[in-house]
């Protein structure tokens, strides 16, 4: 299922789109690259966009967000499909268009559907233990913790989820009062629980929509849900 985007889809030959989209500058829907020598690196960002809200991959844009455009764009769009089909798991949906430039060259535009089918992961050595999924923090995709993971495969199951509101919710609840937000950590030091009941008990919540996730690169949040 795809989401609406909150930038002007672009068409073929829309040279003109391409560059007011560039000048918006990266963001949680909207990744530069200039070429595509490491695929096998760029298949993050593939992987978050599908994890999170979707968005585009531009290729042959520079991070001073200028419009360089690919010479040879059949050679770089070879390199990366053949990268996400190997390196993707499950597989994704996405699109691909190419938007002429100056000087005969393009840019590629990878469009990257949201996924129903989450958590997405790179799996570069062919092994389960090493997966790794991501997912889309502002203008970086960061590795998505294993509550983050939790959460999207409940999302995905759209299991009705039920808890007992006992006295470690509510100590839970009197510290996001009296502090906005709260760690997997903090939680199991102030309730006395072991990391990984804390973790599902602040999963459970999240599934239940009483607690909001915040994923961050050090740590994520967790803050009550508006």
């Amino acid at each position: 299922m795809t989401v609406p985007y909150q930038y002007p889809r672009l068409s073929a030959h829309d040279a003109k789109s391409l560059k007011d989209l560039v000048k918006q500058g990266e963001g949680t829907l909207l990744e530069f690259k200039l070429k595509t020598n490491h695929p096998e690196k760029i298949v993050k960002e593939v992987v978050a966009f599908a994890n999170t809200k979707g968005g585009q991959l531009l290729i042959g844009i520079g991070d001073d967000r200028s419009v360089k455009g690919l010479r040879f764009s059949d050679e770089d769009e070879f390199l990366l499909v053949r990268a996400i089909e190997k390196y993707i798991y499950p597989m994704i949906d996405y699109t691909i268009e190419r938007v002429p430039i100056d000087g005969n060259r393009e840019v590629l535009i990878f469009d990257i559907a949201e996924s129903p089918m989450k958590p997405h992961y790179v799996d570069l050595e062919s092994n389960i233990d090493t997966r790794t999924a991501y997912i889309r923090v502002a203008d970086k995709s960061v590795k998505a913790s294993k509550e983050v993971r939790e959460i999207l495969k409940g999302q995905r199951k759209m299991v009705n989820v039920k808890f007992q509101f006992g006295d470690k919710e509510k100590q839970l609840m009197q510290y996001l009062a009296d502090n906005e937000r709260i760690t997997v950590d903090e939680f199991a030091k102030i309730s006395v629980l072991p990391r990984k009941v804390a973790s599902k008990t602040l999963v459970i919540l999240v599934l239940s929509g009483v607690l909001k996730i915040q994923p961050n690169e050090i740590s994520d949040f967790f803050v009550v849900k508006s």
